[in-house]
């Protein structure tokens, strides 16, 4: 179907005007008005006589216009007043600031209205109903009525009008679904579902209709997992490195630690894969401090040692710098050349690396790359597709290893990674004490700072203390904000020296206060959770989390193992005055769950997918029918991908609907 702006040139001149009110919506293409799905319904299926129209009542009313005039308030604002009539009776209409109704009119039209009849004076009337001329074809009133996301400028009413006429246009279009598989699993026609879930006959035609769409979501999205494979690695060819036992051996034995069971199959994985002539293409999954950088140390040590450079992108400059002072460490001995680039560390043309570390300024034109042959992208769902690909592009088929400690639930994995090999650390290093958390409730706050003092006197750890927000917004004022609660803090631990770190702060600024805490200078540092990722201090064993309820389990999590990190016991303390029990069953989970992936699913199936990486991100395709946590639907597309994976090229359009559906980003990067 054509893009908008292709349309644009027909001389479409409505559509020329939406256009780009459209592209707020992530609307494109006919076809992505078709699945611009309803968000709700409203019911307006009860037809009724003006005459036995009940208060209180939400109907539709079909009748002639006797009567439709403006009237003007002492302020000049526009009242619409309207009478309509059938043969039971007549009622009075009433619209406000919405002069156009009336000149859309004419007295004696027959008029269809729909909204909630209540009583005025002793009359029978309709406050600002929906309304459109009768016809045959009612798509406002006298039926279930789609309501649907919408933006400034574009109302559900415009969306439905478009939606009707591109429906009557398409309502013969091809299923590319194989009969086979609509019969297996009991799927409705696409074209009928298409036509139910915008204008429905019934809500149970809804709920089929839907399940039709989303099965069709995750299906394609299989498919195109399963494809995009194929193509990585039947149209390149890596260097093939090679591994010397006797090196990789030593460099194990350097290790300051044992590698524990899950890493060392991570890196069997990773060896293995790096010695095929096809590219790697493998995600690492891991908890906070599973140990996830000293595998990609390997990969770069074996990198090096074969005479090429390695890459190594992180998503923030915090983390970029703690992973540069980790492989520093790591491969410095054996005359590795380390080197990082970020917004403030510039780098000099003449520099040259084996290993070069950094944010996305390593996608910049003036990072240039010799001979590129291993590509790590860390909390690789924070970078969009064009950034990973750039990076990719400055080598010849380098082998590429991503990771995250982003909790992602295996539903999720099998969906939005299936081109990925996996690999996970399920295992903590040795030593690592269990973080004891607990969940706070206002009225033992005070008791709580009692106790964090006594440990920090008593046992010279430091403290982590993480807000919502920088600042406090004027809509928010009960939630904590960094700034306020540095202040707050200073009054309530006069002995102790403090540190703010939040994201609006300089990178020096930064640099600075985390230094301070390194060193021990500060004993509490007050941020926001700019924190949650690249942050390794040893002697920091308490972490309070301010307004808990407002995160997700998964991000909870990753900010609990900024602590745990040393051989003390560590602390999670949640502060939190909610009052919602769901609220607090999620927060009571994080006292009884230690494990990540276990945590994600556990919110997975009470709040659904958009807790799982915080906010949206450009790199990830959200599912926009289905649901992550409809785990009986995404185990019927994935049976149902893989039961026609090999015979995918004798269905024509199905192929063709497989190879444009791609993950790509929502918007530039």
């Amino acid at each position: 179907m054509a893009q908008l702006h292709d349309l644009l040139s027909t001389g479409n001149r409505s559509l020329k005007m939406y256009a780009k009110r459209l592209q707020k919506l992530d609307l494109y293409t006919f076809r992505d008005l078709l699945y611009h799905i309803p968000s709700r319904y409203e019911d307006f299926s009860l037809v009724s006589e003006i005459g036995k129209a009940q208060e209180g009542e939400i109907v539709t009313i079909k009748g002639q216009i006797l009567e439709a005039k403006n009237e003007y308030t002492r302020s000049r604002k526009a009242i619409q007043k309207m009478i309509i009539a059938d043969q039971t009776g007549s009622i009075a209409l009433t619209w406000f600031n919405q002069p156009y109704i009336i000149k859309s009119v004419a007295l004696n039209d027959s008029i269809s209205v729909s909204g909630k009849v209540e009583r005025f004076k002793n009359n029978l009337t309709m406050i600002s109903p929906d309304y459109e001329l009768a016809s045959n074809n009612l798509i406002h009133t006298g039926r279930i009525i789609p309501i649907y996301p919408e933006t400034a400028g574009v109302s559900s009413k415009w969306l439905r009008r478009q939606i009707a006429l591109l429906l009557e246009e398409h309502q013969n279009m091809t299923d590319p679904l194989p009969e086979t598989i609509k019969n297996e699993y009991g799927l409705l026609d696409l074209s009928f579902s298409l036509k139910e879930i915008h204008f429905p006959s019934s809500f149970d035609s809804v709920e089929k209709a839907r399940h039709r769409l989303a099965f069709d979501e995750v299906f394609y999205m299989q498919l195109a997992g399963i494809e995009r494979k194929k193509l990585w690695h039947s149209n390149k060819t890596a260097r093939k490195l090679t591994i010397s036992e006797k090196d990789l051996k030593a460099f194990v034995i350097s290790l300051p630690f044992t590698l524990t069971d899950s890493q060392k199959q991570a890196v069997n994985d990773l060896t293995s894969d790096l010695s095929k002539e096809k590219p790697m293409n493998r995600l690492l999954q891991g908890d906070v401090g599973s140990g996830k950088t000293v595998i990609a140390a390997i990969g770069a040590y074996i990198t090096a040692k074969n005479g090429l450079q390695s890459a190594i992108m992180a998503p923030t400059e915090i983390l970029a710098k703690q992973h540069f002072a980790t492989l520093d460490i790591l491969l410095k001995p054996f005359e590795i050349k380390v080197g990082i680039v970020t917004s403030s560390e510039k780098m000099k043309k003449e520099d040259s690396y084996d290993v070069l570390v950094g944010t996305h300024a390593l996608v910049s034109k003036s990072v240039v790359f010799k001979k590129l042959g291993f590509v790590v992208i860390d909390e690789q769902q924070r970078f969009g597709v064009s950034q990973r690909f750039i990076l990719r592009e400055k080598g010849v088929n380098p082998h590429v290893f991503t990771m995250t400690a982003t909790p992602i639930p295996r539903t999720m994995m099998l969906t939005l990674y299936r081109e990925l090999d996996a690999s996970y650390l399920t295992h903590m290093p040795k030593g690592r004490k269990t973080i004891k958390t607990w969940l706070v409730s206002e009225e033992k706050r005070q008791n709580a700072y009692s106790w964090i003092e006594k440990q920090i006197q008593t046992t010279k750890s430091q403290v982590f203390i993480i807000c919502p927000f920088i600042e406090i917004s004027e809509t928010m004022q009960t939630v904590k904000s960094a700034v306020k609660e540095f202040e707050t803090l200073q009054e309530i631990f006069p002995k102790m020296k403090m540190g703010l770190l939040h994201g609006k702060l300089k990178a020096k600024e930064k640099d600075e206060a985390l230094k301070n805490f390194r060193d021990k200078k500060y004993q509490i540092l007050v941020a926001t959770p700019v924190v949650e990722v690249g942050i390794d201090i040893p002697n920091a064993t308490i972490i309070v989390i301010e307004g808990s309820e407002r995160f997700g389990l998964a991000q909870l999590h990753q900010l609990r193992g900024r602590v745990g990190r040393g051989e003390k016991q560590s602390y999670c303390l949640l502060f939190s005055d909610a009052k919602n029990q769901k609220a607090l069953s999620r927060l009571r989970a994080m006292e009884n769950m230690q494990n990540g992936a276990e945590l994600a699913e556990f919110d997975l199936t009470l709040r659904g997918p958009g807790d799982i990486f915080g906010t949206k991100q450009s790199g990830v395709r959200i599912l926009k029918i289905a649901s992550f946590s409809d785990f009986d639907l995404l185990q019927k597309a994935k049976n149902a991908a893989q039961s026609i994976e090999k015979t995918l090229d004798d269905f024509p359009e199905l192929s063709k609907e497989v190879k444009s559906f791609v993950i790509t980003p929502s918007s530039p990067d």
